[in-house]
């Protein structure tokens, strides 16, 4: 089971007198973390480094800490935690004690991975985008039956003949959704699953 954020979410730890900042935030794609990145990115800090994860998709970045040792132990973070859909940022302020490489894969994890506790989650649902057809009279119903399912129209298209709806609907709910349209529109709902 995997799970993103519902929200952002912050973290702070004073580290050999460094200071350490984590932002983290749900995102639904690589544009939308790297503006995050750029919106929660300190200018006069000594290090803004990051990682995300959306998917099969990730990056990290170590932003001049040596490498490995900032931006691939956040993303080991979300990872860790089970996450997905998520971009971590970890500012950090240098104090003047130098904490070695395994001291900032502690930190910059460490930091990451309490930020992430502090979050609420929320399980991530896979979802089918369907297409599917009905009649004017049978329309009320329709939708009734996909809200009962947790479906959500994202588009009608009002013809002649009836309605077109494009719906996502949670992919486990599909095959029972897709027997009760037929049997509303008695077989005329055509019916297909488009991702």
């Amino acid at each position: 089971m995997t799970h993103t954020l519902a929200a952002p979410c912050s973290h702070h730890e004073d580290i050999k007198k460094s200071r350490f900042l984590a932002h983290a935030a749900p995102v639904a794609g690589v544009d939308e973390a790297m503006r995050f990145f750029a919106a929660h990115s300190v200018p006069d800090a000594t290090h803004n480094c990051w990682a995300y994860r959306i998917g099969q998709e990730y990056r990290f970045n170590d932003d001049g800490e040596p490498g490995g040792t900032a931006g691939r132990p956040i993303l080991q973070a979300i990872e860790g935690q089970g996450m997905d859909r998520v971009a971590v940022l970890v500012v950090r302020w240098f104090g003047g004690v130098k904490l070695g490489a395994g001291g900032l894969v502690r930190a910059y994890g460490g930091c990451a991975a309490n930020c992430l506790r502090l979050g609420e989650r929320v399980e991530i649902v896979d979802l089918a985008t369907v297409s599917c057809a009905c009649g004017y009279a049978e329309l009320p119903l329709v939708k009734s039956r996909l809200a009962q399912a947790g479906a959500a129209v994202v588009h009608e298209e009002f013809g002649a003949d009836g309605v077109t709806l494009r719906f996502t609907a949670p992919r486990g709910a599909i095959g029972e959704l897709e027997s009760t349209l037929a049997n509303i529109t008695r077989g005329r709902s055509a019916w297909e699953v488009l991702a």
